[in-house]
């Protein structure tokens, strides 16, 4: 079993449940979901290495500091 693999799976449902997410959503879903969550670098490990997901386009905004953030938007590859 890969480190990693209840993790993707995880993604797998959200996306398919929602349709696109950015990255912060299903960072924020998977570690409601699992007692022990998972870093900001490890979701971008899994979202760009695994072919059932693919970036759709970015989410910009800024935070409450006026720092501009720009986040990726995830969605189901097509099969």
């Amino acid at each position: 079993m890969s480190r990693t693999q209840r993790l993707r799976g995880e993604i797998l449902s959200f996306l398919t449940e929602v349709g696109e997410a950015n990255t912060t959503a299903i960072l924020d879903h998977v570690n409601r979901r699992f007692r022990w969550g998972a870093t900001m670098n490890q979701l971008g490990n899994v979202l760009a290495r695994d072919r059932r997901f693919v970036k759709v386009g970015f989410d910009e905004g800024t935070d409450i500091g006026g720092f501009r953030m720009r986040v990726c938007v995830w969605s189901m590859a097509a099969a």
